[in-house]
């Protein structure tokens, strides 16, 4: 053995079983590809979901997306428990003062303008891309507003949980790699988004390239959490609200 060589890595303990992870890839990427097929299988069936559901189905799926998002992020913690683990594994600890609330807030805001940034250049560039698009209709009433800030809470804290604490913590293990954790998941990210359209897909996957960076630099999930949170109601309803934009 060369003397001067590096020292190899240590070896990573997955947090959870590789079945366990695999049960959550199939259940965030399997409708997603079910429904690519259906359309292309049925191109009569292009109309948006958003544009054509009822009141009543818009709150439907609302209140199912919060339970899957909350089932989901249970899950993840199912199988890291299983291994020992527990929640701050996942998200790196919580808040134990307020100087902690503050500090996050100020690191998530300018984060929040760096992924607006981001989203505008990465959509500049996929524009030029002939892939169709699901046209997107912004909650409305009272109870569906309520139901979609609900919704954008919820996704905020869970799919931060699964995506940057469970998935890049596992794929960081299994590669020995944070970069390749990042990307990783990353990608798995705008690849659970296909229903968008692929347009979507890429520009989704990039920014969860740049939650997963903010994780990795803060370890831990907090100013994730309140980026993600608040990047989903602005999108979804409050730009509308504030600024009509279509």
């Amino acid at each position: 053995m060369d003397p001067t060589a590096a020292p190899p890595l240590p070896e990573r303990r997955l947090i959870a079983p590789w079945w366990h992870t695999i049960t959550i890839l199939l259940v965030y990427l399997a409708p997603s590809i079910s429904m690519v097929i259906a359309k292309h299988a049925t191109p009569a069936a292009q109309s948006a979901p958003w544009a054509s559901a009822a009141h009543n189905a818009m709150l439907r799926n609302y209140a199912i997306s919060v339970a899957l998002e909350w089932g989901m992020a249970y899950w993840a913690w199912v199988g890291v428990h299983w291994r020992g683990g527990n929640l701050r594994d996942l998200t790196g600890g919580r808040w134990t003062n307020w100087r902690g609330v503050a500090t996050d807030i100020a690191i998530a805001l300018p984060f929040w303008v760096v992924w607006e940034f981001a989203a505008w250049l990465v959509h500049r560039i996929v524009d030029r891309l002939q892939t169709p698009t699901t046209p997107y209709q912004p909650p409305s009433g009272h109870l569906e507003i309520f139901l979609w800030i609900a919704l954008s809470i919820s996704a905020g804290i869970c799919e931060e949980i699964v995506f940057r604490g469970y998935l890049q913590n596992q794929f960081r293990s299994a590669t020995r790699s944070l970069t390749a954790a990042v990307i990783l998941q990353g990608a798995v990210f705008g690849l659970a988004h296909t229903y968008q359209g692929w347009k979507q897909v890429i520009v989704i996957a990039a920014l969860g390239v740049l939650y997963g960076m903010l994780a990795a630099w803060r370890r831990n999930l907090r100013a994730n959490m309140i980026a993600h949170a608040w990047s989903d109601i602005y999108e979804g309803w409050a730009s509308f609200a504030l600024f009509g934009r279509v």
